[in-house]
């Protein structure tokens, strides 16, 4: 594997992505930046690690970390992956899916993308507490109709 990492061009953070084979083509699906959540902790279902590089010299092994910025970047999760680059000008595109994901408390997360012992890029996350207001039963009427 070679040493020289390769350069980030966009990371993102989504609810999916698609690949079209024919078109060699992807599209990102749900952008997300943040989760709301009554409660924490919490566990979210799936979320899509997407990025893509260039400048990549043969072969490098990535990888991507999701990170707790509260707690001294206490690692959450961690996943590893070969990425082969035809040549350096070749743009290429990763695509990694993390299940049930467990966020402790509110606050900051980073997804981190390493590649030769460093750190290339990250991406931040940031998960509020949202409390719905208690409703009563005047809430509840519409106020637009009359008797």
């Amino acid at each position: 594997m070679a040493q020289i990492p390769p350069v980030v061009l966009s990371t993102i953070v989504c609810e999916r992505v698609l690949l079209d084979a024919p078109t060699k083509t992807s599209s990102v699906i749900g952008i997300i930046d943040r989760i709301f959540a009554p409660q924490y902790p919490i566990r979210f279902p799936r979320l899509f690690f997407f990025a893509e590089m260039t400048n990549g010299h043969d072969a490098a092994e990535i990888e991507v970390r999701l990170v707790d910025e509260q707690n001294d970047e206490k690692i959450i999760v961690r996943q590893k992956a070969a990425v082969k680059f035809p040549d350096v000008k070749s743009i290429v595109s990763i695509v990694m899916v993390f299940e049930g994901l467990a966020f402790s408390h509110p606050g900051e997360y980073y997804f981190q993308l390493f590649a030769a012992e460093q750190i290339l890029t990250s991406r931040r996350l940031v998960c509020l507490l949202v409390r719905q207001p208690p409703m009563n039963n005047n809430e509840q009427k519409n106020p637009n109709i009359s008797k």
